[in-house]
């Protein structure tokens, strides 16, 4: 059965090593039969979460106009959600923070899919890794 495969990846430079990852996840992906698509949140302007409650309080869509609720309606219609970052001073980018921050008010919407998580950084050791996974989890 096919499945709509979203990658997320938050690399700040195109190419780097976590998005190349993403290239050939996406590959595999699409080789498997699946409907792939990438968005690369460099590309988007998303804004920080301004912890107005809007969302959370009030039911109601985020006053904020950027491309966090194009980004978040993606995620609510894949199977497969690929959240893709480098690890900086032992977590995720700044850029995948942010997006994450701005799904609070619809998790409850995203919790049932499956999560695939793609981390590239220069340290070997797993424990410092598990941090970053950590992060994901919440």
């Amino acid at each position: 059965m096919s499945k709509k495969v979203l990658i997320l990846s938050s690399s700040p430079r195109r190419n780097g090593n976590s998005d190349l990852l993403c290239n050939e996840f996406m590959r595999g992906a699409a080789e498997a039969g699946h409907q792939v698509e990438k968005i690369f949140l460099k590309d988007k302007h998303i804004n920080y979460c301004t912890g107005c409650s809007v969302c959370s309080m009030y039911g109601k869509p985020c006053p904020q106009k950027d491309d966090a609720a194009e980004v978040v309606e993606k995620m609510i219609a894949g199977d497969v959600i690929v959240m893709a970052t480098p690890v900086y001073f032992y977590t995720m980018s700044a850029q995948m923070k942010t997006l994450i921050d701005r799904c609070c008010a619809r998790y409850l919407e995203i919790k049932d899919k499956e999560f695939y998580f793609i981390i590239a950084a220069a340290e070997e050791s797993v424990p410092m890794m598990e941090r970053t996974i950590d992060g994901f989890r919440g």
